[in-house]
């Protein structure tokens, strides 16, 4: 088992079971060996053809402080692997949708609609774009911090302006994909370089992709992969936005629209989308207790498994009342067998031992000193 060294703060971690994979690189919890805590630890093969995981960390850096974010411990080489220490985050947002049965209420999804929002509105304050927004980039929180929703796997960011001048990077086109298929933007389908504007549309499918279960896009079939991304980018492109949200509140389809009227260039208007669905939330007469749908869920799943601990530990009370019952009953039967007058102490205790040990001491002979009693 690898133990990952930090020599500078003399911390050691040892690494344990595999608990998922980032865009470049596998992610294993780690234990620090001194104090116990737990922590995530990201490892890169140092012979990667295009190594990542160095970019990543001075990404999260950057970030470092903001909410949400998790903070990196610890970057170096040890081995034959690039690691990266980090804090130890919970499921994610995919993890819980499978978890529900693979559909979100419109309050869990408003719930999360919110803080995602802010968690893209600081990685943009900080001069980056995520370009990988999908439910598996964003994990819950543990602990204390369960109900807060933190943003991972910076391997695709990229600065879209100079963290001085605040000069936006300049159009092109021609890009290839970047990011996940299933919600990246229609301008990054068709090859415009990725702005703020392209990670908010990639949110709005992934709330659309929580509340309806799955995206029409989804499922389709091509022989090469970029046959593939033509026909997800030619259904995203044919298919309304009206049409995608059929079903569901307007301000869904609100959101999209408005993330893809944005300009290049243009800052979103964070605010007016955050209170576009804290609105509705309000109007549907939702609850800010941060109860989402998994909590509902693991406390049914909680409560079966205590209802079957009790049925169990009833089948078995009963099983052991049975079988007290059946000893009494035998206690008893045998209390009415015919016993021998007790004559003398030592000879009886003969005939019992000879019973006893040919079966058939006492059985069938009838003594001249008593009889039977």
């Amino acid at each position: 088992m690898l133990t990952i060294l930090v020599a500078y703060s003399h911390k050691q971690y040892r690494i344990g079971k595999k608990i998922g994979s980032g865009s470049f690189g596998d992610i294993y919890l780690g234990i620090n060996i001194i104090s116990g805590e737990e922590v995530a630890i990201k490892l890169e093969s140092i012979k990667a053809k295009h190594p990542q995981l160095e970019y990543e960390a001075k990404v999260y850096k950057t970030l470092a402080g903001g909410v949400g974010v998790p903070f990196v411990r610890w970057y170096g080489q040890e081995c034959d692997y690039n690691a990266m220490v980090i804090d130890l985050l919970g499921p994610s947002l995919e993890d819980l949708f499978n978890f529900c049965n693979r559909k979100f209420s419109l309050k869990t999804v408003l719930l999360l609609a919110d803080q995602m929002i802010s968690r893209i509105e600081y990685i943009h304050s900080r001069n980056f774009i995520h370009r990988d927004i999908k439910p598996d980039n964003f994990l819950m929180g543990i602990g204390k911090r369960g109900n807060q929703v933190n943003v991972i796997d910076f391997g695709l960011a990229k600065k879209y302006r100079d963290p001085k001048t605040h000069l936006h990077i300049p159009y092109r086109e021609n890009k290839n994909l970047t990011g996940t298929a299933r919600y990246t933007s229609i301008n990054t389908h068709l090859g415009v370089e990725q702005s703020r504007r392209d990670d908010l549309e990639s949110l709005g499918y992934v709330l659309m992709y929580f509340l309806r279960g799955s995206l029409p896009w989804q499922g389709l079939k091509a022989a090469t992969k970029k046959q593939k991304y033509d026909r997800i980018m030619e259904k995203k492109m044919t298919t309304p936005t009206e049409l995608l949200c059929r079903g569901f509140p307007s301000e869904m389809a609100i959101y999209l629209n408005c993330c893809r009227s944005l300009r290049f260039d243009d800052k979103p208007d964070y605010s007016y989308l955050r209170k576009l669905f804290r609105d509705l939330f309000v109007r549907e007469g939702f609850q800010y207790d941060y109860v989402f749908d998994w909590s509902i869920q693991q406390r049914s799943v909680e409560e079966q498994r205590s209802e079957l601990s009790a049925l169990k530990s009833s089948a078995q009370l009963a099983q052991a009342a049975q079988a007290q019952a059946q000893v009494q009953a035998a206690q008893a039967q045998a209390s009415q067998l015919p016993r021998r007058k007790v004559v003398n102490q030592g000879e009886d205790e003969a005939m019992d031992k000879g019973g006893r040990a040919g079966g058939s001491g006492m059985r069938g002979t009838r003594q001249q000193e008593g009889g039977w009693y």
